[in-house]
């Protein structure tokens, strides 16, 4: 039988990362406000939202379900001179963060919390991306393409958007929205330990 966890989010890269990982995925998504609070740095922000996240999805579950499985929740921002880029909401919006993001560096920040029934436990995973000088023709292509509209910053690393990666320096999966080893040391504190037979 697969290991098991609660999985607060409809991400669908982030499910992939767990499936690869062997573990069976409940997705419980969970609704909170994402706004930044005034003079909150990115890396505070994600590690806040991962946190409520994790806090409200184990609200919604009973003690017993609590108990069965853990929950994993993450959150992943995109920023550039200290200043966070969203998700875009139009292709206006898409095509000024990919603009700000070409040939030059950013950060990556992703989030990731476990919580079972007697707490819970946060780690943080920072990279930096460079990207290449893109032009506005190639821009506006990978926005036709659809990919840039539920992701930060307007583009996913695993998908066109890679040939636009010049270096990373970190966590290429947490680019993708969920750091694998982070998770899977939160994953082992919980009591998964995904080297180990059951």
């Amino acid at each position: 039988m697969k290991k098991t966890i609660y999985l607060a989010s409809q991400s669908p890269r982030r499910k992939e990362i767990l499936q690869q990982l062997g573990l069976y995925s409940i997705v419980l998504p969970t609704d909170v406000d994402e706004t930044l609070l005034s003079g909150e740095k990115p890396e505070v922000y994600v590690l806040r939202l991962a946190r409520e996240k994790a806090l409200a999805c184990r609200q919604r579950l009973q003690l017993e379900q609590r108990q069965a499985y853990p929950i994993v929740a993450a959150d992943t921002t995109v920023s550039i001179g200290g200043e966070i880029l969203g998700k875009p909401d139009s292709e206006q919006a898409a095509f000024d963060m990919l603009r700000a993001l070409s040939g030059r560096q950013h950060h990556v920040h992703t989030a990731v919390a476990v919580a079972t029934a007697s707490g819970i436990e946060i780690a943080l995973s920072s990279t930096n991306v460079e990207m290449a000088e893109i032009s506005d023709e190639e821009i506006q292509a990978y926005i036709a393409s659809g990919e840039p509209y539920d992701k930060a910053g307007a583009y996913g690393i695993q998908g066109m958007a890679s040939i636009f990666i010049r270096s990373i320096d970190g966590s290429y999966s947490g680019v993708m929205g969920l750091p694998i080893c982070e998770t899977a040391q939160l994953l082992k504190n919980a009591g998964i330990e995904l080297l180990k037979n059951e």
